[in-house]
């Protein structure tokens, strides 16, 4: 039967009219037949991963679905699936911090302002939007942090995650995926390829607020033009998913991290792209990774700040607050965007930390870099960690446990090599306890430095 479909672009600006247009029906009942809104939302840090795993999972459970899996014993036709809403979980104006985004918004014909950020949350709460008139999926996470988890913690339904189980989520969830995967995104397609085959098979409708009534953005895939079409915004899906599973296993080369899902995923995006006429010619896996990665790593225009919390989490363990920044550059590039003056390096850096830490409310706080050296062409991973007076115990105990799961190695490039005066930094100096080291296993990062960190805090 003729297959109905739209653009993912079409899609975002839709459920971002829908989930604004929910303050305006706050104060009204709820039908006894209407679902929940369905929020979709990936991890605070906000990278890649989480951005096209909440999008692909969001726009595959809204689409058309096939009728042989839904029909009805009367011969009624089923109703439309309910509208799954992704969310972005940053402000709007976090968005400027990830030049990889935008390269992945030029394959994919994404407009940023068809995105929902915390920003619409906050204002759609503002004027009356309830917690108990949702249900959340998690993806890339399993523990809604902050103040998303104070409010809506209870209204989780779903997780699809590839990091550590936290616990949180009813074992008995609607979509309850937590494994080992070297990309969420991965875990994503392979929960949903099914839904995704029926929608190419022939769906019996779109869902509610996206009815296909505008020409050019759905279609009822009727003619081989009509397919050609309909199989070029499949293929826009695919790059877009592509996008974070090339990234998070370097094209599929970083054997310590690519599973068997990923393998999968990639086969299957890759024969979505053959299977469009003008996507397929001049498809380019490895320039494609290697724009990404070129896009993702272009921080030299940011400031400390914007360095540190461009790709940030944070936790509370014990009552002590934890964070960790993630950056695509050497730790000498972090120090040199924190240094502005000709004074002591090192302790002008540990300020500036601190500064960082006191905005967040931080007891211990950790920089995780992961870079390329231009000489050597190797992969390389360092890790500083930086805690005040009551996270002391909890930095020599991570020290000392995760030294050799790690293979952390003092590093003697050290802050002072900047100004002349090599050496390491040691935590038994006046001030807060600071250690930068060399992390020997690169294939460690901060999806298993994390629980090891938070574990020696309690």
């Amino acid at each position: 039967m003729p297959r109905i479909s739209i653009s993912l672009s079409t899609f975002l600006s839709r459920a971002k009219t829908a989930f604004l247009s929910l303050s305006a029906s706050a104060s009204a009942s709820p039908s006894p037949s209407q679902r929940p809104l369905t929020i979709v939302t990936g991890n605070s840090a906000a990278d890649l991963d989480s951005l096209t795993s909440a999008l692909l999972y969001a726009y595959i459970r809204s689409l058309p679905f096939s009728p042989s899996a839904n029909a009805d014993p009367q011969n009624q036709p089923p109703p439309p699936p309910p509208l799954y809403i992704p969310l972005l979980n940053i402000p709007r104006a976090d968005l400027a911090l990830r030049p990889e985004f935008q390269a992945v918004f030029r394959h994919t014909g994404i407009r940023a302002e068809g995105l929902v950020t915390l920003d619409e949350l906050e204002t759609v709460i503002d004027e009356g939007f309830r917690a108990e008139d949702t249900e959340w999926v998690l993806v890339d996470h399993n523990k809604l942090q902050g103040a998303l988890g104070e409010r809506f913690s209870s209204r989780v339904r779903g997780v699809v995650d590839h990091h550590e189980d936290e616990g949180t989520v009813p074992m008995d969830a609607e979509t309850r995926v937590i494994e080992k995967c070297g990309s969420c995104t991965s875990l994503v397609i392979r929960t949903l390829r099914p839904s995704w085959e029926d929608a190419a098979a022939g769906g019996t409708g779109l869902s509610s607020g996206a009815a296909p009534h505008a020409q050019g953005e759905v279609t009822l895939a009727e003619d081989d033009d009509d397919e050609n079409v309909t199989r070029g915004w499949d293929a826009q899906v695919a790059k877009m998913a592509l996008a974070s599973i090339l990234i998070d296993t370097a094209n599929l080369t970083a054997e310590e991290k690519v599973e068997r899902a990923d393998r999968d995923a990639v086969a299957f995006l890759e024969a979505k792209i053959a299977l469009s006429p003008k996507d397929a010619v001049g498809w380019d896996r490895g320039a494609f990774h290697r724009e990404l990665e070129a896009a993702k790593a272009d921080i030299e225009g940011l400031g400390f700040r914007d360095v540190l919390r461009k790709d940030y989490k944070q936790w509370i363990e014990n009552g002590l607050g934890l964070g960790i920044s993630s950056v695509v550059k050497p730790m000498e590039f972090v120090v040199r965007k924190a240094l502005l003056n000709d004074g002591d390096a090192e302790t002008e850096f540990a300020t500036k930390v601190g500064d960082f830490m006191a905005e967040r409310h931080l007891t211990v706080f950790a920089i995780m870099t992961a870079f390329t050296s231009d000489d050597a062409g190797h992969f390389q991973r360092e890790l500083y960690l930086q805690a005040l007076s009551a996270g002391h115990a909890a930095a020599s105990r991570f020290a000392e446990e995760a030294g050799n799961e790690l293979g952390l190695e003092d590093h003697y490039y050290a802050i002072q090599e900047l100004q002349g005066r090599p050496g390491a930094m040691q935590p038994e100096r006046e001030g807060p306890w600071r250690k930068v080291w060399i992390q020997r296993e690169v294939g460690k990062s901060r999806k298993q430095v994390a629980p090891l960190l938070r574990r020696a805090m309690w």
